[in-house]
This record gives C-alpha cells, sequence and structure tokens, in this order.
C-alpha cells in the first residue's frame, strides 16, 4: 500500500473529494519551462502522474486544471486525459475556482486541490483537501493538509490519486482491475 503512514483526518478529507483539482506547473510538471531554439514553450508530464488521473476519472471523480500560464500543451494533455475543465491563464485562482464551482455544480466541500506556489494558497484554503508536492514554497507546504513525498512532474499527482482512491475504498478494485483479477 502506498500511502500506510497517511492519518485519518487526511484520509477523512480525501474521502470527500468529488472534484479534485490541480495546478499545471510545479504540480503536473516539474516547474521549469523549457524554450526551443525558435522559442517554442516545452513541458514534461509524467506518465505515472497521467495514469492516476485516469484512476480518479475511471473512480467517478471529475478532474479539472487551474494554471496561470496558457498553453497550447496543457490543452492537449488535458484533451488526452479527458480532462474537462480547464482553466489557463488565470490571473486569481479563487475566481477561476468560484467559476468553475458554478459551471460544474459542486461545493468547495467536495473539492480537493494540490499546487505548489502562493497563487494557489486560496483555492486551497477553501477545498476540503488541500495536497502539495515535496518541492513545493514552504508557505504552500505549511497549509497543505498532504504533502507527497514526491516532487512536482514526477509522481506527486499519482500519489495523490492514490491516496484520494484509497480513501474512497477504489484503490482495490481498479488494482484488481488492472491485473485482470476483477
Amino acid at each position: 500500500m502506498a500511502h500506510a503512514s497517511v492519518n485519518s483526518a487526511v484520509s477523512e478529507r480525501a474521502a470527500q473529494v468529488r472534484l479534485m483539482i490541480f495546478d499545471v506547473d510545479g504540480v503536473l510538471t516539474d516547474g521549469r519551462l523549457y524554450f526551443s531554439a525558435e522559442g517554442e514553450l516545452l513541458k514534461a508530464f509524467d506518465t505515472l502522474d497521467g495514469q492516476g488521473l485516469k484512476l480518479l476519472a475511471a473512480s467517478g471523480i471529475q478532474l479539472a486544471l487551474i494554471t496561470g500560464r496558457r498553453s497550447q500543451i496543457v490543452a492537449a494533455r488535458a484533451q488526452e486525459l479527458g480532462i474537462a475543465w480547464v482553466y489557463q491563464g488565470v490571473r486569481d485562482k479563487a475566481v477561476a475556482f468560484a467559476e468553475l464551482l458554478s459551471q460544474a455544480h459542486y461545493t468547495a466541500e467536495q473539492c480537493g486541490y494540490m499546487g505548489d506556489d502562493w497563487p494557489d494558497l486560496p483555492v486551497m484554503l477553501k477545498v476540503a483537501f488541500a495536497a502539495a508536492p515535496a518541492n513545493a514554497h514552504a508557505e504552500v507546504l505549511a497549509r497543505a493538509h498532504w504533502v507527497a513525498r514526491a516532487q512536482g512532474g514526477a509522481g506527486a499527482v499519482r500519489e495523490a490519486c492514490d491516496l484520494i482512491l484509497q480513501a474512497q475504498h477504489s484503490y482495490t478494485k481498479l488494482l484488481l482491475t488492472a491485473c485482470g483479477q476483477a
């Protein structure tokens, strides 16, 4: 089991999540921005994170991205993963979060959010389950309900996904299905 040391309060929070929201840079990516010689912006995503997101969706949890940057790469990755709610170029994540709640018909108490830096704090302070990658800023780490062992873009999202699935008792069923034993 990946999260044997998770305390019951964190599990209770993760069990409430019906809509899980992620920042992109520093969470789904390592936070570095790569530019080609032609000035093209490049980002790298971890395939383990992508599988975790697919598993959350398979268990009925809605997914969303709220990011400060605007990128076709993010739009393509979100489409590949079937993420319907994507907010890019967001200056105020609290405003985007309120809009998302209105459109998706969820309450803040039904949401989780994973972020890594100060712009994420307004949303993290409102949701039921606030998560952060290991390399998040110290102020974010201090306010997160749970911190992944992995860094952003290197498995932190998968850890969060696994934790939510375990808290909602979906993990074993999905694993057995993956093993062809369901």
